[in-house]
C-alpha cells in the first residue's frame, strides 16, 4: 500500500523537480520529439538512447520518474537534495537497496492550457508495462492517458462552488476541476488511488480537494454538486475466470451497467443547474443502439435532465477485446492473448452485442423548467487536440438557453454574426456555374461541417452584426425569388442549430 503521503516531503520533492527544470518541455527537448512519442507508446530505447550518459538533474529525474529506470544512489541525491532517496522511500515512490535507487512510481510532467491561462502539473501514479517488463497488476493505478486528457478539456470553464470527482484515480479529473470549483470531493473504490489523488495534489501545491472511498454515489449520498466529472472504469469486460478485473478500468458490472447506473443516478446528485461530464461505453445490441440506450438511461432517470450525448467512434467486439487485452499488456500472439479474445467474444455473443460506442456524456439538472435539451449526436471527426472543448460547450449551452426562451419572431429579430472560425467551401462540376455542394466548416469545437443550400449559405455570409435575421431573410427571399415566408421556415431553424453549434453568435 502507498504511505499516506507527507505533506513536507510533497512541498521538498517539488521543490527539486521545480529547480531541476523537470518539465514536458525539457524532457521533451532532451530526448527529442520521436522518442516523446515513442515513450507514450511503452517504448523506453529512444529516449534512453538520447540521453546517453548524462547525470545531470534533468537526466536522471528522467530516467528514474518518466523512464521507470533504477538510478545510481549518488546522482538522485545530487538530483534531489531535499528530497534524498530517504524522502522517496518514505513517500512510497522509490527503494533503495546497496547504492541504487528503483523507482515504485513514475512522475510525469503533464502541461495543460485552458481559458486560465496554461501551466504543468506533475502526476505521480504505479509503473507501467514498459516499466514492470509485463502485464499490470489489478490495483494499478493509471496515469494520465488519453481518455483523461480528453475529459479534462471537456470540463466546462465556469467558476462554481462545489465538485464531485467519481474514480479519481491519480487525480487529474479533481486537478482540473479546481481551476474553477472552489471545493471538490473526489472519490474511488481504491484507497491506492486515492493516496495518489491526495500526493499529486499535495505536490502540485493544490488545496480544496476532499477524498472518500467508496463506488459510484455511496459516498455521498444526500449531497449535491454543482458539477461532477468522471472518467470511470467503463470499459467492458467479462466477468470470467481468468479474466484480470483492473481497477482502473473494470467497475466490476456486467456490459455497460456502470455507465447506465451512472447516468440514471447522478440527477439525484446535482444541484439545480449543476452539470455531470462523464466519458462512456455503450454497446449496440438487441437492434438498438448504444445513443438509443443511453437517451433511455437518461428517461429512467428520477430527476428530469438535460441530456448531450456524442459518440466519438464504434468498434466491432473484436477489435474493443483486441485494444483492452493489450491494454493490460498481454502481447498479441500469445496463448494468454487468445483466450482472453475468446471470453470477450463469449461475453459480446451472448448479449447479442455488434458494436460497442465510446464519447462524452453531458448531463444538467434544469435550475427550474422541465428539460429543454435532448441532443444524442455522432460526431466522428478528428479534432484539433488544441481546441477548447470545454469552452465549446459552455457557450452551446448558454446558447441553446437563450434560445429555448426566443420565438421565431424574436429570432427573426435578433442580429447575428458569423464565428472567426467558420470558413465556406462552394464545389464545381467541371464547365457549371453554379455550386454542386456548398459546404459550412468549422475550424474549432467539434470540427462540424455543414451542407448548405444557396439561401443558408446567403444567410450565413450576411450575417455580420448589421441587420437582423428576418430582414436578411426577405432579401435573400427577394434575391432567389422564393416565398418569404417559406424561406423562413427553412432558415430559422436553420440558424437555431447553427448557433448552438457554434457557427454563428448573437452579436448583442
Amino acid at each position: 500500500m502507498l504511505p499516506e503521503p507527507d505533506p513536507e516531503l510533497c512541498r521538498a520533492l517539488a521543490d527539486d523537480l521545480r529547480a531541476a527544470g523537470f518539465d514536458s518541455h525539457a524532457l521533451r527537448s532532451a530526448w527529442g520529439e520521436t522518442a516523446d512519442t515513442a515513450i507514450a507508446r511503452g517504448l523506453r530505447s529512444p529516449a534512453i538512447r538520447a540521453l546517453g550518459e548524462r547525470a545531470d538533474p534533468l537526466a536522471v529525474l528522467g530516467r528514474l520518474f518518466v523512464l521507470g529506470m533504477p538510478q545510481a544512489e549518488s546522482m538522485v541525491v545530487a538530483a534531489l537534495p531535499r528530497t534524498s532517496p530517504d524522502g522517496l522511500v518514505r513517500l512510497g515512490l522509490a527503494s533503495a537497496e546497496g547504492a541504487v535507487v528503483t523507482p515504485r512510481a513514475i512522475i510525469r510532467p503533464q502541461s495543460f492550457a485552458d481559458d486560465r491561462g496554461s501551466g504543468q502539473w506533475w502526476i505521480a501514479s504505479d509503473l507501467d508495462e514498459a516499466a514492470l517488463g509485463g502485464a499490470l497488476p489489478e490495483d494499478h493505478v493509471l496515469g494520465v492517458g488519453g481518455a483523461s486528457l480528453t475529459l479534462a478539456g471537456l470540463q466546462l470553464p465556469t467558476p462554481v462552488a462545489h465538485g464531485l470527482d467519481i474514480g479519481s484515480g491519480c487525480g487529474i479529473q479533481a486537478l482540473r476541476a479546481r481551476r474553477d470549483v472552489a471545493d471538490v470531493v473526489a472519490t474511488d473504490v481504491s484507497e491506492r488511488a486515492l493516496r495518489f489523488t491526495r500526493l499529486n495534489a499535495l505536490l502540485n501545491g493544490v488545496s480544496g480537494i476532499r477524498t472518500r472511498r467508496g463506488s459510484l454515489f455511496e459516498p455521498v449520498g444526500g449531497e449535491q454538486f454543482d458539477r461532477v466529472v468522471s472518467n470511470p472504469p467503463f470499459v467492458i469486460t467479462p466477468r470470467f475466470a481468468g479474466v484480470p478485473a483492473y481497477e482502473y478500468r473494470d467497475g466490476g458490472m456486467q456490459g455497460d451497467d456502470l455507465v447506465a447506473a451512472f447516468v440514471t443516478g447522478v440527477g439525484e446528485h446535482l444541484a439545480p443547474g449543476g452539470v455531470a461530464q462523464l466519458l462512456g461505453n455503450w454497446e449496440n445490441r438487441g437492434g438498438e443502439t448504444g445513443l438509443e440506450r443511453a437517451r433511455a438511461w437518461v428517461d429512467e432517470s428520477p430527476v428530469a435532465l438535460d441530456a448531450w450525448v456524442i459518440e466519438r467512434e464504434s468498434l466491432d467486439p473484436l477489435s474493443y477485446a483486441e485494444l483492452w487485452i493489450r491494454d493490460g499488456g498481454t502481447l498479441p500472439g500469445s496463448p494468454e492473448f487468445a483466450a482472453l479474445v475468446d471470453a470477450w467474444l463469449d461475453d459480446f455473443s451472448a448479449r447479442g452485442v455488434t458494436a460497442i460506442g465510446f464519447g462524452y456524456v453531458l448531463l444538467r439538472r434544469p435550475a427550474a423548467d422541465e428539460p429543454t435539451l435532448a441532443r444524442y449526436e455522432q460526431v466522428p471527426q478528428a479534432l484539433d487536440p488544441r481546441t477548447a472543448l470545454g469552452a465549446h460547450y459552455a457557450d452551446a449551452l448558454v446558447a441553446h438557453d437563450r434560445l429555448a426562451g426566443l420565438g421565431d419572431a424574436d429570432l427573426a429579430a435578433s442580429v447575428l454574426v458569423v464565428a472567426a472560425d467558420v470558413t465556406e467551401a462552394r464545389h464545381h462540376l467541371p464547365g457549371v456555374e453554379s455550386p454542386s455542394v456548398i459546404e459550412l466548416r468549422q475550424g474549432g469545437g467539434f470540427a462540424r461541417t455543414v451542407q448548405a443550400d444557396p439561401g443558408l449559405a446567403a444567410l450565413v455570409g450576411a450575417c455580420d452584426g448589421d441587420l437582423p435575421v428576418g430582414v436578411l431573410i426577405d432579401a435573400i427571399a427577394s434575391l432567389l425569388e422564393v416565398d418569404a415566408d417559406e424561406l423562413r421556415g427553412e432558415l430559422l431553424p436553420a440558424a437555431r442549430e447553427l448557433l448552438f453549434t457554434g457557427f454563428l453568435r448573437f452579436a448583442e
